[in-house]
């Protein structure tokens, strides 16, 4: 039976004191990030541990996609380490009348796809059948379409004439934990070649055949850009393994919204703001606008990816939503190959600046104290209606500020 972290924790009070006669400087925070158990640049949990403790940061969030499965895993490192530890997941929604009006929200590619967070969910978890059915569901969708994708690529091998086959369950074997995804198809295809052709130019060659006469443009060396290649030429629309989603397999928004909620957790929209040619999405373009949609459907949370925007954009973007009152927290996804530092870094490779750092941290602390609260079997940062106490806002940063460093020492 897992246990809570905070089972052992002061009352409120006394953390609040003890808090006050502590060291008060920053600690460093990664608010998000994705581990095995959906796809991650990490080969285990314990690798995001041991960087952090290397890197010194004091505060970890997983965010894993439809899955919570590596929360105990998570937890148990967390207390090993003294890394405070946010419970958080993601899911893929889909808003039906933005898709039907073409408007790209949080996907450039496709209008009404909508990626979405819960931060601070209850630890351990606590879902009622129909919840877990929902979230089952979707995971089982996940895994058909990749198993269909691995069916399809197999066929077009073996039309090539190249002598490589993939099976669904070896694969989930060798490179996953319960969820397949189509980054996890690319890495094998990647590994396979390789061993199959130990010269660079035979391996160009070959993937030059499998993209239809197109070479690839990264070297052979360059795994992560190799793979975003074998994704794009072969996995998305027009590509020889390509599998479209079934849209009736998505969540609503709105049931999204109500699974995390039911979870203990706090709503939290991924801002993907702007790409490297300084573009934004429809949906994210106009901050007003973006701004009185996310409070129609009670969100009062944001988190950004600091290292894929401008600074100054980053930093405007965030001052506009951190005076209207919203809970903001940063992190770095490793939801890709690359092997990144776990710090988190602005678009130009720098640290954040102290008011960004100020900003994410006092954000951090709202969901630690959040969480903190829920154990408690107390209401947290929403109320029973869904709402956030954004007039409490300071003691809540007051609060978490006091549980992280409880925690942390």
């Amino acid at each position: 039976m897992d246990e809570s972290i905070f089972d052992k924790f002061p009352e409120e009070q006394k953390l609040l004191a003890n808090a006050k006669e502590a060291d008060q400087a920053l600690l460093n925070v990664n608010g998000h990030f994705h581990t095995p158990y959906s796809f991650s640049a990490f080969t285990e949990i314990r690798q995001v541990f041991e960087m952090a403790r290397e890197e010194q940061v004091s505060v970890l969030g997983i965010n894993d996609f439809y899955t919570t499965d590596g929360y105990s895993e998570f937890n148990e490192l967390a207390s090993k380490f003294k890394v405070f530890p946010l419970f958080n997941i993601e899911f893929m929604g889909l808003q039906k009348d933005l898709q039907a009006e073409g408007v790209r929200v949080n996907d450039p590619n496709n209008p009404g796809r909508t990626y979405f967070s819960g931060k601070g969910l209850k630890f351990p978890v606590e879902l009622n059948a129909e919840m877990v059915d929902r979230l089952l569901r979707v995971q089982d969708e996940s895994n058909r379409q990749t198993g269909e994708m691995i069916e399809k690529l197999n066929h077009w091998l073996k039309e090539l004439g190249e002598d490589l086959s993939f099976s669904f369950d070896q694969m989930k074997a060798d490179y996953a934990k319960n969820l397949l995804r189509e980054r996890h198809i690319a890495k094998a295809l990647r590994e396979a070649v390789a061993a199959k052709y130990p010269q660079a130019e035979d391996q160009k060659a070959c993937f030059e055949k499998i993209f239809e006469g197109k070479a690839p443009k990264s070297e052979m060396a360059d795994f992560a850009g190799l793979e975003n290649e074998i994704r794009g030429n072969l996995l998305k629309s027009g590509g020889k393994a390509f599998v479209p989603e079934d849209d009736q397999a998505f969540l609503s928004l709105e049931q999204v919204i109500e699974l995390i909620v039911r979870a203990g957790g706090i709503p939290c929209y991924p801002v993907l703001l702007d790409n490297p040619k300084g573009e934004f999405t429809d949906f994210e373009g106009d901050y007003n606008k973006l701004y009185e949609s996310l409070l129609a459907k009670n969100v009062y949370s944001i988190e950004l990816i600091p290292g894929r925007n401008k600074p100054e954009i980053l930093e405007e973007f965030v001052n506009f939503f951190n005076e209207r009152g919203f809970v903001i927290t940063f992190g770095t996804e490793h939801n890709t190959p690359k092997l990144d530092p776990i710090t988190v870094f602005d678009g130009n490779g720098q640290a954040l600046n102290a008011n960004l750092k100020q900003i994410g941290y006092e954000g951090t602390c709202i969901v630690a104290a959040h969480q903190y609260l829920k154990a408690s079997g107390e209401e947290g940062f929403l109320d029973a209606a869904g709402k956030a106490k954004l007039d409490q806002r300071a003691e809540f940063i007051a609060l978490g500020n006091a549980v992280i460093r409880h925690f942390v020492d």
